[in-house]
């Protein structure tokens, strides 16, 4: 660990100091949303059932007892279990809200309700109780209540059939992109709501469902839909509305071109010495560019092959040309900038990926590692059958 990595590492007074946040979630969006406020400060007590989080045994491979699914997503978290299908189990969470000012859970729709814990009961005990809700569907509606997995939702909210080559079958995307993203808008809508009870004393429910963050992440398809009432389609690598946007063969390994406007292209033809490509009037606008991307990929394909890709990927970017070889994830997490921009986290046997928001005066600091199960459990004065 570098001395700037101990220094973030040691760092106090995170931007949600003295936020006091309950986390009933498990798996993965409500569990990452709760580490991203986490890592500015968040007091996060992570509350798991009596077998645990079941992502612990989502292995291998494992790091200690847990699999490394369950670490990546909790750190910085005190933990202990409940079982709130009983009543001592229920008791114990209403204590621990008496100073609580958020409540994640993503359980099976009714089930709160079921347990007399729903937001209706407990904002009359706790009126300053920010309640968030992380659903697949939500809980009404022609699905509501229905189970959500990230894959299922990328094919039913259309994410599927943009992804993939043009030619070949719809493809899941290769990371949980659906799950991420709503554990991104429930920490957004957490904060939302702490933001107004400073205004109206009052908490109320943060509703975020897997389903409504797809649909929220399909852009440019859906502006393109709305505009021009066209289905969109699979386009491998490509973008659909700018070319050249897509991936290139060198001597050696493929490069991604990411040319956005005129001036960018204009270089990347000098960087190519292909001057006659800028006055070509097939080229001069991306709309023509566009129209014509097929003989434009033909043409930079023949040229990108007497470069090494690396070699030239470093030169177009510091030319300004956005671009890159294409990297494997040891390659990306080794990268120079990902060591000078502090995104490894190591400390006493975890490693992990840090904290994005870069905060000038109140940094992300890295205090603990996912908990054990159970690891805090004496830490509260619960009744017995929960003190061991």
């Amino acid at each position: 660990m570098t001395n700037a990595q101990s220094s973030t590492v040691m760092a106090a007074g995170g931007a949600l100091d003295g936020v006091r946040i309950i986390d009933l979630s498990r798996v993965l969006s409500g569990p990452y949303s709760t580490q991203i406020l986490a890592d500015h400060g968040a007091d996060v007590i992570k509350v798991e059932p009596p077998t645990g989080d079941e992502t612990r045994a989502w292995g291998p491979p494992f790091v200690g007892d847990a699999a490394a699914y369950y670490q990546g997503l909790n750190r910085n978290k005190r933990g202990i279990w409940l079982d709130l299908s009983s009543l001592a189990g229920r008791q114990s969470l209403l204590q621990l809200l008496e100073d609580a000012d958020v409540l994640v859970e993503n359980f099976k729709t009714g089930t709160m309700e079921r347990w007399g814990l729903g937001f209706d009961v407990l904002s009359k005990r706790f009126p300053r109780l920010i309640y968030c809700r992380v659903s697949g569907f939500g809980a009404d509606g022609p699905l509501g209540g229905m189970p959500g997995y990230d894959a299922a939702i990328q094919a039913m909210s259309g994410i599927m059939s943009v992804n993939g080559d043009a030619n070949g079958d719809p493809t899941r995307v290769g990371v949980p992109i659906v799950d991420m993203v709503t554990g991104m808008n429930a920490a957004i809508g957490m904060l939302m709501a702490l933001q107004e009870r400073e205004r109206s004393g009052r908490g109320q429910v943060v509703d975020v469902a897997l389903f409504d963050c797809a649909l929220s992440m399909l852009h440019p398809h859906t502006a393109s839909y709305f505009a021009a009432g066209k289905t969109p389609m699979r386009t491998g690598n490509a973008h659909p509305n700018i070319t050249p946007y897509d991936i290139f063969p060198t001597a050696s390994d493929p490069i991604f071109l990411a040319v956005g406007n005129d001036r960018q292209f204009k270089k990347l033809c000098a960087q190519l010495n292909a001057p006659d490509m800028v006055s070509d009037p097939r080229y001069t606008t991306n709309s023509a560019r566009s129209a014509n991307r097929q003989a434009l990929k033909k043409e930079l394909s023949r040229l990108c092959k007497h470069h090494e890709g690396q070699e030239l990927a470093n030169r177009l970017i510091r030319a300004g040309v956005p671009c890159s070889s294409v990297l494997s994830i040891p390659q990306a997490l080794q990268h120079p900038h990902t060591i000078h921009r502090q995104m490894i986290i190591e400390r006493d046997g975890y490693a992990g990926v840090a904290s994005p928001v870069k905060l000038s005066r109140t940094p992300a600091s890295y205090r603990m590692p996912p908990p054990a199960f159970g690891q805090h459990q004496l830490e509260f004065d619960f009744p017995a059958a929960f003190s061991a």
